[in-house]
């Protein structure tokens, strides 16, 4: 997966799911403001999470007698 953030097309920020850090494009966003990429985990666990249960979902099909 990949977390990152946009402003008009340009990159901004992402989050380095290894080593679980914020990565700023250019250094000098980092000086200016701050992002938990606590949050972006989260947000991708969740994500997984209902993407699973989608595709289990979708692949029921119903058995005909």
């Amino acid at each position: 997966g990949q977390y990152t953030h946009e402003f008009v097309g340009d990159e901004l920020l992402y989050v380095d799911l290894e080593k679980k850090e914020t990565v700023w494009r250019l250094p000098m966003f980092g000086e200016l403001t701050s992002f938990d990429p606590q949050g972006a985990l989260s947000n991708i666990a969740t994500e997984k999470h209902n993407l699973d249960i989608m595709i289990k979902r979708s692949n029921f099909t119903p058995v005909i007698n």
